[in-house]
């Protein structure tokens, strides 16, 4: 397969590039050369920029295009209009961040996406993020009706994760000692790791039926306390962790999410249990969890000078538990 990846340097496209070369896939990359330009020197790099110069895309041939980094939908419908006559398939990644909040567990692709009042709005916020790669994805669609397929990817995990929002949870396990857990521990939670996302991308490139699918994992059922179990063993530390409930958490001011990653209040969690049975009958297949958190914290372990975005530090856990303590202590 020919395929061109729009992006491809960074985390989900550097573990897309790396698996359509091992699988005998010739890629070419388009971007603007900015981020690790040099990872890739066996295939052929296209430069511009999506936003505004598209040329080198010109008089070409591709069997499909993967766009893993569009965010806006007027620059998607460019790119997407611009490869209309150049590809069989457009793959956007997308996000299971499209659907419309609060949403009941078990949703699937049918469920309603969110909307932005004015739809030419291009700033990118948390607030606005789902809603315009709802309308990426719509904006994609339109430009190659019928031959778009629209991947609602949940958290991304794995090695090279820029944001390390998962890595938090190995690397607060391996630093041992009373570690703060967020609300119930039966809550079940979703993600995907990069790696597997990528091998089915590829798949779906290939010859995926067009149309949405819910790409998250892992293969069984996962909560919140399991996953902190599993990363407790790949640690092997002693660390003992206090639960702590989503009333106090929100009292506090607690970032969800960001500050305690994986964590939603109750009302807000069944964006982490949604259907992603369309995506396995399509061929997604997930490593085993602790497969992935042992790699999560192999990498974050041979990071050096790394900042993170993501988790609480060690004065904020220290400063929530003395509240939630003097909580307990007055309840008695």
């Amino acid at each position: 397969m020919d395929l061109l990846v729009l992006g491809g340097t960074r985390f989900v496209g550097r573990h897309l590039v790396r698996a359509a070369l091992d699988c005998g896939h010739r890629v070419t990359l388009f971007n603007r050369g900015q981020s690790a330009p040099d990872l890739f020197p066996e295939v052929e790099n296209l430069r511009g920029h999506r936003a505004g110069d598209l040329s080198a895309l010109t008089g070409r041939k591709w069997n499909a295009v993967v766009d893993t980094c569009g965010y806006v939908p007027r620059i998607v419908r460019a790119s997407a209009e611009l490869l209309a006559d150049a590809v069989d398939r457009y793959v956007f990644v997308s996000s299971i961040s499209v659907y419309r909040d609060p949403l009941p567990p078990g949703v699937d692709e049918s469920a309603p996406v969110a909307v932005l009042e004015d739809e030419l709005v291009e700033e990118v916020t948390a607030e606005t993020y789902g809603a315009l790669k709802a309308l990426c994805e719509r904006a994609a669609e339109e430009a190659m009706p019928g031959r778009t397929i629209s991947i609602r990817s949940g958290l991304i995990v794995g090695p090279h994760d820029p944001t390390s929002r998962f890595a938090y949870w190995p690397r607060r396990a391996a630093r041992g000692g009373d570690a703060l857990a967020p609300g119930d521990p039966e809550r079940p939670v979703q993600f995907v790791d990069a790696r597997d996302l990528a091998r089915w991308i590829l798949v779906m490139a290939e010859q995926g039926d067009p149309g949405t699918y819910n790409a998250v994992g892992p293969e069984r059922a996962l909560t919140m306390g399991g996953l902190l179990e599993e990363c407790a063993d790949a640690a092997g530390s002693d660390v003992r962790f206090t639960w702590v409930d989503d009333d106090f958490l929100e009292e506090q001011g607690v970032e969800p999410f960001t500050e305690l990653p994986l964590w939603l209040p109750e009302r807000h969690a069944g964006i982490l249990a949604v259907d992603n049975s369309r995506a396995v009958a399509a061929g997604l297949e997930f490593r085993p969890v602790e497969e992935t958190v042992r790699d999560v914290l192999e990498y974050e372990r041979g990071r050096e000078d790394a900042r993170y975005d993501a988790g609480l530090g060690a004065e904020r856990e220290t400063a929530l538990f003395l509240e939630w303590r003097k909580g307990a202590d007055a309840a008695r």
